[in-house]
């Protein structure tokens, strides 16, 4: 095979971007597509962070071309200096042009390389770009990157902007050219935190559209994604710090608030470009979040320095950062990571003295986090003792309708041999005793697995229906209740006002969101009506992380381990009153308990270290026993509730 000068080929920028296209825009699959929008979103942005814009909006139309427009300065369309094209058409059809390169034009800006125009042009069947700036409209056409006539002036009565119109090239998206509604939105939703004030919209062809606007930025972010989380103190902790001085100006804002479960969520962003790898941004606010830690839980520990780690600061953490820099320097083109070693000593002072004096002026505030710290700490060292570490960072097995019916299908086997509480007559007796609806009633047991909770008001109701979404505890559930029907607690499948008493047992741990459960038993319970439910509850705060850790460890699908007042909370929010609870003690064999489909033998292992390892302090407040031939038991609280249903 020869190779010689006749096989060098030169291309031009759009040529090359249409040949190699994967390089700029990652792929020519679905996420690829999207970044054509994002590319034009993230410029209208850049105008938003300087102050020029407060208005975006992205349009799908039904050809399968999009419209982004935004009310800034619009893009220069006067001739170049050096040839005879206008500026516009230059930035559209030439790689690394723009003014991202000049402070003059923009002092902060997500852009940095002069490639998102041309890009788009470039892998667009068809474009089409109008300007308006100082009373003058510019209007050009490109097809697949080529100009087809010069741009065209004409007088104009509106407002500055710019509006660009493409269609993507199916010769370069073959695999799809349907652009995500929804992925859109969610884009823009997120910008609307980072640019409080700004009007993102995003129009349909229908004449439909979804407007986003956050006026108090990524403290409504936190607060949005702590929804059902169960805060530990109950606003955000928003800080802020800012520097002129040097050749890098920044400035970086933090809101940030603990919540009881045992995940972390962070989110750091650099002028509105995500950066899920950090950086020194985010590098500094952790250490100063670690500094204080160590400082304030000594007061818990009689004076002690603790070595509180990251992960203690970060357990059950919700944290937004949002920075603006005027010379960032990402890690390579994909921007995940920021390295501005320049300002990273600045950050961390800023951070340290803004982090110090919030918590000395709120001495409430600071009490409830070191607190929420501290109990990580405890548990922390429990897990490493037994050579356990079981941090939910992410939870690895979602409770989707498919999860639930293929693990409980296979328990339902054995299921009243796999756990003592399931058939224990005196907690079964305390569901039933609870009942305080008239005979001629009507209960309903969700989540009825076998049917026992709800046989326990047998002689108290004139019926019992049962509700499960696995078929294999819907079977065994027709033994003992009168009707059973296969459905979600998600979508409970009668009307509203329709039973007097609804039942429950040990199933709102499992669910992300226990409140969307909960409005659905309020809706079918008639006005009056009761609400009885069944939960394992930690004896305190401090046995709870290590209950987390044993039972996450059991069963995956975990996402809560609630305490007393947090389960009471959760029944108030859901609208029921005059709650009241009752307390019994059920001993568990804990060998029998978790030999069962979903917990692995290694599992096992860690769960029976946790136990011979528990440290004094859980021992003290948390009864179990080990036996001499090494099996496990464990004194299990119950908590029975009652709620009713205003009239």
């Amino acid at each position: 095979m020869s190779y010689s000068s006749d096989q060098i080929t030169i291309l031009t920028s759009l040529e090359a971007i249409r040949h190699r296209p994967g390089m700029y825009i990652g792929a020519t699959d679905k996420n690829g597509l999207h970044h054509l929008v994002f590319e034009l979103v993230d410029n209208a942005v850049d105008e938003a962070l300087n102050g020029y814009a407060d208005r975006i909006e992205v349009q799908l139309h039904s050809d399968g071309s999009c419209r982004v427009f935004d009310n800034g300065r619009g893009i220069p369309f006067e001739k170049s200096k050096n040839n005879d094209r206008s500026v516009c058409e230059l930035v559209f059809t030439t790689l690394h042009s723009g003014g991202k390169f000049h402070d003059s034009a923009y002092r902060i800006s997500g852009g940095l390389h002069g490639v998102g125009l041309s890009c788009v042009n470039a892998l667009s069947e068809q474009l089409h770009v109008q300007v308006v700036r100082n009373h003058q409209q510019y209007e050009q056409r490109f097809l697949r990157g080529v100009p087809q006539a010069k741009g065209q002036l004409s007088e104009a009565s509106a407002s500055n902007g710019t509006c660009i119109t493409f269609l993507p090239d199916a010769r370069i998206f073959r695999s799809t050219l349907d652009f995500d509604p929804e992925l859109i939105a969610w884009r823009l939703h997120v910008l609307s935190y980072l640019l409080p004030g700004t009007i993102l919209v995003l129009k349909r062809e229908d004449g439909s559209q979804k407007t986003f606007i956050q006026p108090n930025g990524i403290r409504q972010f936190v607060i949005d994604k702590n929804i059902g989380r169960r805060p530990v103190h109950d606003d955000p902790i928003f800080l802020h710090a800012e520097s002129e001085q040097g050749s890098n100006p920044w400035s970086m804002s933090v809101a940030l608030q603990w919540t009881q479960l045992y995940s972390k969520e962070i989110a750091s962003y650099v002028n509105t470009i995500p950066t899920p790898q950090g950086g020194v941004h985010q590098e500094a606010m952790l250490q100063a979040l670690i500094t204080w830690s160590r400082k304030a839980c000594s007061t818990h520990a009689q004076g002690k320095m603790l070595n509180i780690s990251e992960q203690d600061v970060l357990e059950g953490l919700t944290l937004i950062i949002r920075m603006e820099i005027q010379q960032p320097e990402f890690y390579g083109q994909t921007k995940e990571k920021l390295n501005n070693e320049d300002v990273s000593e600045a950050l961390k002072d800023a951070f340290l003295e803004s982090v110090e004096g919030y918590f000395s002026a709120q001495p409430r505030v600071a009490q409830m986090a070191s607190q929420r710290i501290y109990e990580s700490y405890i548990s922390r060292v429990v897990g490493a003792q037994s050579g356990a570490r079981s941090r939910m960072q992410v939870t690895p097995i979602v409770a989707t309708p498919e999860v639930y019916r293929s693990q409980f299908g296979e328990r339902s086997k054995n299921w009243h041999a796999s756990a003592t509480w399931i058939a224990d007559e005196e907690l079964l007796a305390e569901h039933g005793s609870s009942c305080t609806m008239p005979p001629e009633s009507v209960c309903l047991d969700v989540c009825c697995g076998s049917g026992v909770v709800g046989n326990s008001f047998r002689g108290r109701v004139s019926k019992i229906i049962g509700l499960d979404i696995t078929p294999e505890m819907v079977e065994l559930s027709k033994k003992r209740l009168d009707e059973v029907h296969l459905g979600t607690v998600f979508d409970i499948p009668f009307p509203d006002n329709h039973f007097e008493v609804v039942c429950n047992r040990e199933v709102m741990h499992l669910m992300p969101e226990p409140q969307k459960m909960m409005s659905e038993v309020f809706r079918v319970l008639k006005p009056g009506g009761q609400f009885v439910v069944g939960q394992i509850i930690p004896y305190s705060a401090l046995d709870a992380p290590w209950m987390f850790r044993i039972f996450k460890k059991k069963q995956p699908l975990l996402y809560h381990m609630f305490l007393e007042d947090e389960f009471e909370q959760l029944l108030c929010d859901a609208g029921l009153t005059n709650i009241s609870c009752k307390e019994r003690l059920v001993w568990e064999d804990i060998d029998v308990w978790i030999d069962t489909i979903e917990t692995s033998s290694w599992h096992r292992h860690e769960i029976r270290k946790l136990y011979h390892h528990a440290p004094q302090s859980i021992r003290d407040i948390h009864p179990f026993r080990i036996d001499p031939d090494g099996r496990i038991h464990d004194c299990w609280r119950w908590l029975i509730y009652t709620g009713y249903k205003p009239e």
